[in-house]
């Protein structure tokens, strides 16, 4: 082993530095990895960098650089995906909070489309007080806020506007 040293004297610590609860215990970069329940695959997650805060009030996670999240079925087919340019997970209320270009695609392939949106995990629920734009198959419904469950498959939308296909009889 080799030590160098610059100066005379003991080693203090230095003016610039942060105290442990404002550090990141974990700093992880270009996450991918695979999340099983039961032995299954059921999520993937991509993200550039991944920030873990365990000694803050609350304790959390963030996801600087944005995150990707893909849901499978048995058979490994994507059932849904999540994309955000920044995310943020508080663990004591298990509630994240996404950020950026939001885009969800749920298990009808309706598109979803928000500069912001938080889902709740304990309340298992999902909303937005911001812009939503949903593309389904035969409607555009747009609105600003949202509710839904977190399957995003029963939702009510805040202040709607939309275009509908209208029958002429």
């Amino acid at each position: 082993m080799f030590i160098a040293s610059c100066s005379k004297g003991s080693v203090s610590q230095s003016e610039n530095s942060c105290p442990r609860e404002q550090v990141a215990a974990l700093i992880t970069d270009s996450v991918s990895t695979l999340i099983s329940d039961s032995g299954i695959t059921r999520y993937r997650i991509e993200a550039p960098q991944w920030l873990v805060y365990d000694r803050t009030e609350p304790p959390y996670q963030e996801f600087p650089s944005g995150i990707y999240l893909e849901q499978f079925d048995e058979n490994l087919a994507v059932q849904a995906s999540l994309k955000a340019d920044y995310a943020y997970y508080d663990e004591t209320e298990q509630q994240w909070t996404l950020r950026g270009n939001v885009h969800a695609l749920n298990r009808k392939g309706e598109q979803f489309d928000t500069p912001e949106m938080k889902w709740n995990q304990k309340a298992h629920r999902v909303f937005s007080d911001t812009s939503i734009h949903i593309v389904r198959e035969k409607s555009i419904i747009e609105g600003v806020g949202f509710d839904s469950n977190e399957e995003m498959t029963k939702y009510t939308i805040l202040n709607p506007t939309g275009v509908f296909p209208i029958k002429e009889e």
